[in-house]
């Protein structure tokens, strides 16, 4: 560690302190804490918040960060030194741009409006939750205005936030050549979609038995319980305070067996990178995923390709079915594995299956561009959100609740995040095909191990934390950049095979 670099650690470590501070606020808030404590625990929020932008931003880090960024510096630090002072220098800039009074108001509202859309969203009812919308967009245009450089869009940069490899010109490649290839075939899987009776899913799914399942399920994939919790909010989410410290959270639908048990691996595949990453980086601006993107490729290849293939439910879907057996017992695993990958228009992004999902991202996405574009107001998004909806899906959300109001991330201001969603689904398929090269997966899953397939991720993605960006990360384990055809081919592959066209 160079000097310039030790004198900087301490002040990196309080700047920590007061985030682990404020993540810890918002677990309790949309986990345990009671409805009207929102306002008022505000206040504490927004005074953490602004001791956090001070301890970023004085004149000790920086001039240590501009010392830093000198050549003669850069050649005394190591490779996890210099991906450390390129991210505090990201977080400085952005830091930086924003008026402090107008950051600690930004985090007091968004400590308040994230209750405010649970409950609108409980009573379907998107009026209650817009002025609240509209104050959150009216800051992160001006916050985005604040940093954007050049020919950059201002949502362009809120995506950086997220994705760095990914920005308009990328993603619009990307979802044109989805929209190419991958609507035509879920048209074509549509017209065969009754062909797979899932009606067992929808059957009364007793509640702490669900619980108990999921807890099971999690376990089974590799999330450790001496490093991690397992909570309900109204939508499923995971937070790391450190290493070994991974929150997450599920919700449970009396009706829908699927729902819960999908969750809950989707945010262990989210916990399992962030317990893996190593403990040299965790409590450090790199101690978390590559990228948001990244992140979510972890837990969409959980989800879906580990998680709804044959051979991952073999040796345990005996046990799924002893759990429910007066609603299961005459479902074979066939015919679990074709009802859990069945393909069909739905309304509801986290619902969606794997051929679908994307265009549920898409319009996110369209609207996110219109909004930042200022192209829609608060007002019309319901009308526009629907019409889009009609559009892609050819069905149309009766209520506000399963349409505008199904996602929390407005609420929080996450305007950007949508599209790492689709990135991670897409490089989830690009590492799965490398890693089939690798070792055998199948073969693995039919007799219950998981351990070398979570090995692998450890040792070639987890531990890296945010060293490596994830086309830097994808060079390194697959020889070549993000490239979306893996994804066209793996989604091509398996409903063509599952629908017998």
């Amino acid at each position: 560690m160079s000097k310039t670099f030790e004198k900087l650690q301490p002040l990196l470590d309080k700047s920590m302190a007061f985030q682990t501070a404020r993540s810890l606020f918002e677990w309790d808030d949309q986990t345990t804490a009671p409805f009207e404590a929102a306002e008022y625990t505000a206040k504490v929020v927004g005074i953490i918040s602004d001791e956090y932008m001070k301890s970023m931003i004085n004149d000790d880090v920086r001039k240590l960060l501009k010392k830093l960024q000198d050549d003669k510096e850069q050649e005394e630090l190591t490779d996890t030194e210099k991906a450390i002072v390129k991210e505090l220098s990201k977080a400085y800039e952005q830091l930086e741009s924003i008026p402090p009074e107008e950051y600690r108001a930004f985090s007091e509202l968004t400590s308040v409006s994230s209750r405010k859309w649970s409950k609108a969203k409980k009573d379907n009812c998107f009026e209650d939750f817009a002025p609240y919308l509209k104050k959150i967009i009216d800051f992160k245009k001006k916050f985005a205005g604040y940093r954007v450089k050049g020919d950059k869009k201002p949502y362009e940069v809120l995506l950086g936030d997220y994705e760095e490899c990914f920005m308009i010109k990328e993603l619009d490649a990307f979802f044109d050549l989805v929209k190419a290839e991958i609507v035509p075939l879920l048209k074509e899987v549509a017209k065969k979609a009754e062909t797979i009776d899932k009606s067992y899913n929808y059957l009364n799914y007793d509640i702490e038995k669900q619980k108990e399942f999921s807890k099971y399920l999690a376990g089974y994939v590799g999330f450790d319980f001496n490093r991690g919790v397992i909570a309900e909010s109204a939508h499923p989410f995971t937070l790391q305070l450190h290493n070994h410290d991974v929150r997450i959270t599920n919700r449970f639908i009396e009706n829908n067996l699927e729902s819960a048990m999908f969750s809950i691996i989707h945010e262990s595949g989210h916990a399992m990178y962030e317990m893996n990453i190593d403990d040299a980086i965790t409590q450090t601006l790199v101690g978390g995923g590559a990228s948001m993107g990244m992140h979510e490729s972890q837990s969409r290849f959980f989800e879906n390709i580990i998680g709804r293939s044959n051979e991952f439910w073999a040796p345990i879907y005996d046990k799924l079915v002893n759990t429910y057996p007066e609603n299961l017992s005459n479902i074979t695993l066939d015919h679990f594995i074709k009802g859990i990958n069945k393909a069909a228009p739905n309304l509801i992004r986290t619902e969606a299956d794997e051929l679908s999902y994307c265009i549920h991202v898409i319009i996110r996405y369209e609207i996110e561009k219109m909004i930042f574009n200022d192209e829609v107001t608060v007002d019309e998004l319901p009308k526009v959100w629907n019409q889009k909806y009609q559009e892609y899906m050819g069905i149309t959300p009766s209520t506000d609740t399963e349409g505008i109001l199904q996602d929390t991330h407005w609420s929080w201001g996450e305007f950007g995040y949508f599209p790492s969603y689709a990135i991670g689904t897409a490089v989830a398929s690009q590492i799965f095909a490398c890693m089939q090269e690798k070792m055998p997966i199948d073969d693995y899953l039919k007799v219950g191990n998981l351990t070398p397939i979570r090995e692998y991720l450890r040792d070639n993605i987890h531990k890296f934390g945010a060293v490596r960006n994830t086309n830097e990360i994808l060079k390194q384990v697959c020889g070549e950049e993000f490239k979306a055809d893996y994804y066209v081919k793996y989604l091509k592959e398996k409903y063509k095979k599952l629908y017998d066209l």
